[in-house]
C-alpha cells in the first residue's frame, strides 16, 4: 500500500490507515481476540498507522495495541493516540501540567518512551487559539515525550486555525462523501502548509457501507443508540451528523454508484483517498475480515470522473443541507 508523508514532521503512514475507537468502547462489546486479530490483519495487509486515543474504554485500546506491537517488533506502524477528554472541556484544563499527566499515561498504555504523535482531542474552540497551549506541546516535543503533535477538530474553522500554527503536523477532520466540506478550504490550506490530513468517520458510521436499513438496532452502549442526537459528545461524530433515515436512503443511493466488484464501504474509503491533501484514511473494523477489506480500498485505481461526480450530486442533494452549516 502506498505511504504519503506528514510534511512538516517527515513521518509517514499508510493511505489507508486504522482507527481503534472501535477496540475500546462505544461501539458495542469488545473481545481482546478478536480486536488482536483486527491489528493483525491490518498490518498483514499493509496498513502502517493506527490511531487511538486515551479515553477509548479509558485506555484500554491504547493497552491493545502496546500488546500487538510489542509482540511483532518486525512491523513498523505510526502510532498516533489523543489527549484532553478526560477533564471537563474547558480551555483552563489544557496546560501543561495536565499535558505531561495524560502523555504518562498513555506512555504507559502503549510501552514507549516517546510517542509518535500526539493529538489534542477536540478541545474547546479558544484552545486552538493559545500560544500557551502550543508553546506547552513544544516543550512536550523538547522533552521527547512525543515526537510529533497534531489536532482532532470538529469544525472546518478549527482546522483552518490549528494549520496557522507552525508546530502542527496533522489536523485530524471528519470527511467522507456524507460530509464534503473540508474539500473547499481545508484540504488547500494543509497542502499549502505541509500539514498531513487524518479523515476519520470514512463511513459516517456505517452508513456508507450500505448495511443498515431503518430498522437496524444497535446496541445500548452503542454511540450510534445513544449519541444520535449528540446527547454524548458532538452530534457530527455520529452518522456525520446527518438524520440516520435520511442517510440510510441516500447510502442505497451511495451504494448504487460502486463500479463491480468494489463495496460501497471501499468505495467511500477511495473517494477519500484520491481527494488531494488527504495523508491517511481511518477506518474502524469490528473483524479481520472488515480491515482486510478496509485496506484494500488504498490500492484501488482511481474512481472515474462519472462516479466522482455522482457522488459529489448525491452530497449536494441530500446531504449538504443538513451538514454544511454545522461543521
Amino acid at each position: 500500500m502506498d505511504e504519503r508523508e506528514f510534511g512538516r514532521s517527515g513521518q509517514h503512514a499508510s493511505v489507508v490507515g486504522l482507527g481503534t475507537w472501535q477496540l475500546g468502547a462505544d461501539w458495542g462489546d469488545v473481545d481482546d481476540k478478536e480486536a488482536l486479530a483486527v491489528l493483525e490483519a491490518a498490518a498483514e495487509s499493509g496498513v502502517t498507522f493506527f490511531d487511538t486515543a486515551d479515553v477509548y474504554g479509558d485506555g484500554r485500546s491504547e493497552a491493545t495495541i502496546a500488546t500487538f506491537v510489542q509482540s511483532r517488533p518486525d512491523l513498523h506502524v505510526l502510532v498516533a493516540t489523543k489527549m484532553g477528554r478526560r477533564v471537563d472541556q474547558v480551555p483552563e484544563n489544557y496546560v501543561l501540567d495536565n499535558f505531561r499527566a495524560w502523555n504518562d499515561r498513555s506512555r504507559r498504555n502503549l510501552g514507549v518512551d516517546r510517542i509518535d504523535l500526539v493529538q489534542l482531542h477536540c478541545p474547546p474552540t479558544p484552545v486552538y487559539s493559545s500560544d500557551e497551549v502550543f508553546d506547552a506541546l513544544d516543550t512536550l516535543v523538547e522533552e521527547e515525550r512525543i515526537a510529533a503533535y497534531g489536532v482532532s477538530v470538529e469544525t472546518c474553522d478549527e482546522a483552518l486555525t490549528a494549520i496557522a500554527r507552525p508546530g502542527v503536523a496533522s489536523v485530524q477532520i471528519i470527511l467522507n462523501p456524507f460530509r464534503m466540506k473540508p474539500l473547499q478550504r481545508v484540504l488547500p490550506a494543509a497542502r499549502e502548509a505541509g500539514v498531513g490530513i487524518i479523515a476519520r468517520v470514512p463511513l459516517a458510521s456505517g452508513l456508507l457501507s450500505g448495511k443498515y436499513t431503518k430498522d437496524t438496532v444497535f446496541a445500548e452502549n452503542d454511540h450510534r443508540t445513544f449519541n444520535r442526537h449528540g446527547e454524548a459528545f458532538d452530534q457530527g461524530e455520529t452518522f456525520s451528523g446527518v438524520d440516520y433515515v435520511t442517510g440510510v436512503e441516500a447510502a442505497a443511493e451511495f451504494s448504487a454508484l460502486a463500479p463491480e466488484g468494489v463495496t460501497p464501504a471501499q468505495l467511500a474509503l477511495a473517494w477519500i483517498v484520491q481527494q488531494p491533501g488527504v495523508t491517511t484514511v481511518i477506518p474502524g473494523a469490528r473483524s479481520p475480515e472488515q480491515a482486510r477489506a478496509n485496506a484494500a480500498a488504498g490500492k484501488l485505481a482511481p474512481l472515474s470522473a462519472e462516479t466522482l461526480a455522482a457522488i459529489s450530486d448525491l452530497y449536494d442533494r441530500r446531504i449538504k443541507g443538513q451538514v454544511e452549516a454545522r461543521w
